[in-house]
């Protein structure tokens, strides 16, 4: 009787696999697991934490613990929880053709659509509001996940195809929700738009503090996201060009010239190493915070306090965060040129 064996790669851990033989379903052992942790209402809890790791075995303990907190409120987009799912389970099924992964996908999409609130953002958690879960969270580049999702199932691409046809007819106006989200929450200094920050207030759409060490601010990464995917636009309104250009000359008006960063080994340190930031006439960095009426890079640590230097903030935060990074390089050096060239005005 012919084997059936499927094996994937999905960045940063590899997979197991299980052979199955027909006439059964065809099993993926991580889809499997997926479907345990997913909740009840279609999202799952955080990816890459003591609530979700699909590296570990499920043994009758866990398996009993996973099903007794099906109705748990934790499910996020953060870390690209659920979106990571759903992709992988629309992968799983067209590699398997196992029903159970498309009907577990579309309930995520489901609870993705479900989770877009009244502005067109997607919050951190849902249906938990607590705390900062309630901000539009471009932090992680977690709305914009979303949206890639929406957006391929509102154009039907590839591995959507099988999803039923009335989630992508509720995916094509949350698409311009989304959209015009991203258009209103562009922050303006003195009337100039410039980028985003992490998160956004839901009502007000302002910036927003999220963590303690996550200030309103401007965001050096985080919006690099944001204009990708404007840029996948296929023919991009006028404000949508607008948006792109005026974050593509921010970006290039607070670069960081002539400076590096780099981790170093340090005994005296609390964690044996540090992060340092040096001069490098070949290198070019961008904070991933900047005042949002200055754009002068800040830095906070977990007492909240601004502080604009990195050396003065803690060492766990130091080793810990990415404060400074090369986030809009390639953007600016090669998908920026070629979007021009591609629209063409």
């Amino acid at each position: 009787m012919k084997q059936l064996i499927l094996c994937w790669l999905v960045a940063p851990f590899f997979f197991s696999c299980k052979t199955t033989a027909q006439p059964g379903p065809v099993i993926d052992s991580t889809a499997e697991k997926m479907l345990l942790y997913q909740r009840s209402y279609g999202g799952w809890p955080q990816y890459r934490g003591d609530a979700t790791d699909y590296r570990k075995p499920i043994g009758d303990d866990l398996k009993a613990k996973l099903l007794a907190d099906k109705n748990r409120r934790d499910a996020t987009i953060d870390d690209r929880s659920t979106t990571l799912e759903v992709n992988y389970l629309l992968e799983a099924f067209d590699k398997t053709g196992n029903p159970a992964y498309l009907q577990a996908a579309e309930k995520g999409i489901a609870y993705l659509l479900e989770a877009q609130n009244p502005a067109g953002g997607w919050p951190q958690f849902y249906p938990d509001s607590g705390l900062y879960r309630t901000h539009i969270t471009y932090n992680d580049n977690a709305m914009i996940d979303v949206l890639w999702i929406v957006k391929n199932l509102a154009e039907n691409e590839d591995k959507f195809q099988p999803v039923a046809d009335l989630l992508k007819e509720k995916a094509r106006p949350a698409l311009q929700r989304g959209i015009d989200c991203i258009l209103k929450t562009q922050v303006r200094q003195n009337g100039q738009l410039t980028v985003w920050c992490a998160q956004h207030d839901s009502q007000t759409l302002r910036p927003a503090p999220a963590r303690k060490f996550e200030p309103a601010s401007l965001s050096g990464s985080e919006s690099v996201g944001i204009v990708q995917f404007l840029m996948s636009i296929d023919e991009p309104s006028e404000e949508v060009k607008t948006a792109v250009r005026a974050a593509v000359a921010w970006f290039g008006r607070v670069k960081i010239e002539g400076w590096n960063v780099e981790f170093i080994k340090d005994p005296s340190q609390p964690s044996g190493r540090d992060r340092v930031i040096f001069e490098d006439e070949n290198s070019t960095v961008w904070a991933r915070f900047y005042e949002l009426e200055t754009n002068r890079p800040i830095f906070t640590g977990r007492d909240g306090e601004v502080k604009y230097s990195l050396t003065e903030i803690e060492n766990e935060r130091r080793v810990g965060y990415g404060f400074y990074g090369k986030w809009p390089e390639k953007l600016l050096e090669k998908e920026y040129p070629k979007w021009e060239k591609k629209i063409g005005n």
